[in-house]
């Protein structure tokens, strides 16, 4: 579904990836893990075209979409709820969820129609969003703003979903929160890519993980092995 063949990227000069290469099978969760500054979120804004790559190859469903504005990959079928949440702060909670589906829907007549049976089903994943869709987004809780970042991707039906550190910033309690509802995307069926600075929760809910250090993949494995590995224990799963 997804395939990343010797990507290289970076910002100006400064050259993150070095031939990194991952691939998410259709219908799987892959987890992305390392250490801070490994190259984890320059991957994931590559493939979701916000960095263009000075080489290598992203095929999304059988095509190639490196180069490509983001725009155009989004209705390509990719689906990028990035690190930090990025809600539009001024906006109501449904206003932003309904942003998420401008890229298939029509954008005058019908859209309101056409996107009401997707809303209902992103409420029925997310209820305290249904209880605070008229609510400014800015004054959403931490948790609750991921909530909001999640299915305003989902809202665009995607293919492929990039989850970029869903736990970063968020207390222990509402951690549990969004890696259930992780799984609960898993049991779905949604393919998903996914960023986490705990490893630990990042190999419980994935199939397959890469392990990146310095721009390029170092380890991969089911999470089994990854989880019996020394390099992979010393590094990022303690004791």
């Amino acid at each position: 579904m997804l395939v990343v063949n010797d990507l290289y990227a970076g910002y100006g000069m400064s050259e993150v990836l070095m031939g990194t290469s991952l691939a998410v099978k259709r219908g799987t969760v892959v987890a992305l893990i390392g250490p801070n500054g490994a190259g984890k979120t320059t991957t994931m804004r590559t493939i979701s075209g916000g960095i263009n790559p000075t080489r290598g190859e992203i095929l999304l469903d059988g095509k190639p979409v490196q180069g490509l504005e983001p725009s155009q990959i989004a209705r390509l079928g990719l689906a990028h709820a990035p690190e930090g949440r990025k809600v539009f702060g001024p906006l109501s909670v449904e206003d932003n969820l309904l942003l998420g589906a401008f890229t298939r829907l029509p954008h005058f007549f019908g859209f309101q129609a056409k996107a009401a049976g997707d809303l209902d089903k992103i409420y029925e994943l997310f209820p305290r969003l249904k209880e605070r869709r008229r609510q400014t987004s800015g004054t959403l809780s931490g948790g609750e703003q991921q909530m909001l970042a999640i299915g305003r991707a989902l809202m665009a039906r995607p293919k492929v979903v990039l989850l970029d550190e869903p736990s970063m910033g968020l207390a222990p309690v509402i951690v549990d929160e969004v890696f259930d509802i992780i799984r609960r995307l898993k049991g779905s069926g949604i393919t998903l890519l996914l960023v986490e600075q705990s490893a630990k929760r990042a190999l419980e809910v994935a199939d397959y993980a890469y392990v990146m250090e310095r721009g390029r993949i170092a380890v991969e494995g089911v999470p089994q092995e990854l989880q019996k590995n020394e390099r992979v224990i010393a590094a990022y799963l303690g004791n």
